[in-house]
């Protein structure tokens, strides 16, 4: 392993030596897999283009990060900072190294996408950012070469399945009772935590927001079925205002329950309130204040 890991070494040394000519642009292209963008991608799907679209791809989302951040767990690799002092940490970051979350998040996120709209530019722009996005983590010395390996095999293993498996799932829980699909948006965040090896930031937040996400979605359907239709200044007008709903979540309630205790319970907290938000409570204010039209079979 360390031979490996020396190789890796050297392939991040000879990234950056064109430091800091390229700082900029690979920094760029790193944001585009940090949470704040997502959080900014994914709902902006969900509201403003294609509801449906949103809802599957969030989901693919939520559950590649539980099994990249449960592999990260369990395979306890360093990141390249911390094995070589020679490499500098161009982007700040945290946790285990392998595999790279930003190299799997570009797979599922951007090749679900390119599947989904069958456009000959968004299988290119899906291509260019699944190359660029983890290139950047070496450029900036966070992740080896095998880190993207492992990210690359692991999203595109979850992208086949799911594209498998997501109309058959589809199908079966479009057949359920209200009440069966809320036992499973109940459980389902607590399984996720049982089967998550130990207890850190990154399994609470994953429950936490797969609980609000799953609770909105049910609520939205049965009490406002909105549409992501409508006028470019409808759809506008909908991104800024859920936009300023989630800030306020995410990073109001961050800044409110800095340094307070019980801390995974206000993690859970936030990243459940934050999930609620964008699929329940932002599209009801948007139908409220006739930034959306009502789904026909709602009204």
């Amino acid at each position: 392993m360390e031979s490996i890991l020396d190789w890796g070494i050297d392939i991040v040394l000879w990234f950056q030596k064109f430091s800091p000519t390229l700082d900029l642009p690979f920094s760029f292209f790193t944001f585009l897999g940090e949470e704040l963008f997502l959080l900014l991608l994914l709902p902006g799907i969900y509201w403003c283009l294609d509801r449906t679209l949103g809802v599957r791809v969030t989901v693919l989302f939520i559950l590649s990060l539980f099994f990249n951040n449960a592999a990260k767990v369990l395979g306890n690799q360093p990141r390249p900072f911390e094995y070589d002092t020679r490499v500098r940490m161009l982007f700040a970051t945290e946790g285990r190294g392998f595999p790279s979350g930003h190299t799997q998040s570009a797979v599922v996120i951007w090749g679900y996408l390119a599947t989904q709209l069958k456009r000959r530019w968004a299988t290119a722009l899906a291509a260019l950012l699944m190359g660029l996005i983890p290139l950047s983590r070496i450029y900036l010395g966070v992740h080896f070469p095998t880190d993207l390996l492992g990210g690359y095999l692991l999203g595109a293993v979850m992208l086949l399945l799911y594209v498998w498996l997501e109309p058959i799932v589809e199908a079966r829980l479009a057949e359920m009772r209200f009440a069966a699909l809320l036992s499973i948006a109940l459980l389902l965040p607590f399984v996720l935590l049982l089967l998550y090896p130990g207890m850190d930031e990154g399994s609470v937040m994953i429950a936490a927001t797969s609980l609000g996400t799953g609770l909105g979605l049910l609520l939205e359907r049965r009490q406002v079925g909105f549409t992501a239709e409508g006028l470019w200044w409808q759809r506008a007008l909908r991104f800024i205002v859920g936009v300023i709903g989630l800030l306020a979540f995410w990073g109001g309630l961050r800044a409110l329950f800095e340094g307070r205790e019980p801390f995974y319970l206000l993690r859970f907290t936030r990243y459940s309130l934050l999930g609620l938000w964008v699929t329940w409570g932002a599209p009801w204010l948007f139908v409220k204040f006739g930034l959306t039209e009502r789904a026909p079979e709602i009204r």
